[in-house]
C-alpha cells in the first residue's frame, strides 16, 4: 500500500548548530530507508535554515541532501517541497534540477485510503497561519515582495548575500530562544553560541534550538486557524504543519486531527500515513 510521508524543519546549514552535516547525513538515511517508487514524500518547510536561489549560482553545502532528492524523483518518488519562512526563495532550481514539486502556499491533498477513496488534509509549513502579530506578517510581506528579492538578487553578490542570510538565521533562532523556561518552572538562558545554562550558570545543554512551549488550545495560533479552516471545510480529516519546532497531535473533533511536526535538529519528527492510520514517530538509526 503507498504510503505518504511528511517532516519539517531540519534547518540545514544553520550555524545555531554544531551539527549541521551529521543531520544531513541522518535526513539522507532516514530516506533511504523509506524510498519506494509508489511513495510520497512531503518537506514542510524550513528544511535549510537560509536558502536563495541565483540564476547560476547553488548555495554551497548541501550536496548529499540535494543529491538525495534527485536521486528519489529519478526512481519515480513523488517529493513535495513546501517553503517555509527561511527557505521561501526559491525560483526553479530545486523544481528543475531536482525534480521536485515545489508549494509556496498551504494546500490540501489527497490522501489515500487502502479500501480505495481518499481523505482531505491540509499541508503546509505554517507559518502566519492564525497568528495575528503585526510584525511578523510585515516582516513576511516584505520576504514576499518580489522588488525586495530582485534587490537582494541583483544588488548583493552571491557571497555578501549568504552570509547576511546565514547570520540573519542565527540571529533570529538566538533572539528568539534567549530565554526559555524549563518544565519545572527554573528560568534558563541561551547564549549566542546556543549554549543552554540555569540560574547558576550550570551549562545543561549546548547548541539545541528551543521552542516556545505550547501555548494551549486558546492561544496556539495553528490550533486556532485548524479550527476555523474546519467550521468552513468540515470534511478534512488532518491538518499537518511544521513551523513550532513542537510535537502537537490534537483531536479538532471526532474525525479532524492536527500534527505539528516537531523538527529535525533533536526531535528527528516525522509523520506516515499508511493508508489506514496516521502516526507521528520519531527517526532512530
Amino acid at each position: 500500500m503507498k504510503k505518504t510521508y511528511f517532516l519539517s524543519d531540519a534547518h540545514l546549514g544553520s550555524r545555531a548548530t554544531a551539527d549541521s552535516r551529521e543531520r544531513e547525513k541522518k535526513l539522507c538515511r532516514f530516506l533511504d530507508s523509506v524510498r519506494s517508487d509508489d511513495d510520497d514524500i512531503y518537506f514542510l518547510g524550513d528544511i535549510f535554515d537560509f536558502w536563495f536561489e541565483y540564476r547560476n549560482v547553488v548555495p554551497k553545502g548541501f550536496t548529499r541532501f540535494l543529491g538525495k532528492l534527485s536521486e528519489l524523483t529519478d526512481e519515480g518518488v513523488e517529493v513535495h517541497f513546501f517553503t517555509g519562512n527561511h527557505d521561501m526563495w526559491t525560483f526553479g532550481y530545486l523544481r528543475d534540477e531536482c525534480g521536485v514539486c515545489v508549494h509556496t502556499m498551504s494546500c490540501e491533498i489527497a490522501l489515500p485510503l487502502a479500501t480505495g477513496g481518499s481523505l482531505t488534509a491540509m499541508v503546509g509549513h505554517g507559518d502566519g497561519l492564525g497568528d495575528s502579530n503585526r510584525g511578523f506578517r510585515l516582516l513576511r510581506s516584505i520576504f514576499h515582495s518580489p522588488l525586495c528579492r530582485w534587490l537582494f538578487r541583483n544588488v548583493f553578490p552571491p557571497d555578501l548575500g549568504m552570509e547576511f542570510g546565514l547570520r540573519w538565521a542565527k540571529s533570529s533562532r538566538i533572539r528568539h530562544s534567549s530565554v526559555v523556561v524549563a518544565e519545572n518552572g527554573d528560568r534558563l538562558t541561551v547564549s549566542a553560541d546556543g549554549v543552554v545554562t540555569n540560574a547558576l550558570g550550570d551549562v545543561l545543554a549546548r547548541n539545541i534550538g528551543m521552542a516556545e512551549p505550547f501555548k494551549g488550545e486558546s492561544e496556539e495560533p495553528l490550533v486556532l486557524f485548524s479550527k476555523q479552516y474546519l467550521r468552513e471545510h468540515s470534511g478534512t480529516s488532518f491538518f499537518i504543519f511544521g513551523h513550532r519546532h513542537i510535537e502537537i497531535d490534537l483531536m479538532l473533533s471526532a474525525q479532524s486531527r492536527l500534527l505539528v511536526l516537531g523538527e529535525w535538529m533533536t526531535l528527528f519528527t516525522y509523520a506516515i500515513w499508511d493508508g489506514e492510520n496516521m502516526q507521528l514517530n520519531n527517526f532512530e538509526d
